[in-house]
């Protein structure tokens, strides 16, 4: 059984917290950061710095939505 995100978010330390913030953030100042994968909508975005990835889906109206995975 999945657990809900808001579970999942709950269990993040601060510094998971600020480092999935930042990357969050520059998704949102640059849909296209992430790399498309093939055969879906989906963009993955991987900050090897931050050692973050989160796999998100942007709409027509070029609003980010977050829809899968996050590893911090």
């Amino acid at each position: 059984m999945v657990e809900p995100a808001l579970t999942q978010l709950g269990k993040l330390t601060g510094n998971e917290t600020h480092r999935l913030d930042r990357a969050i953030v520059a998704i949102s100042v640059n849909p296209d950061l992430g790399t498309a994968v093939p055969g879906t909508l989906l963009r993955d975005y991987a900050d090897e710095i931050d050692g973050v990835r989160v796999i998100y889906y942007v709409t027509a109206l070029r609003t980010v939505t977050i829809v899968a995975y996050i590893e911090a």
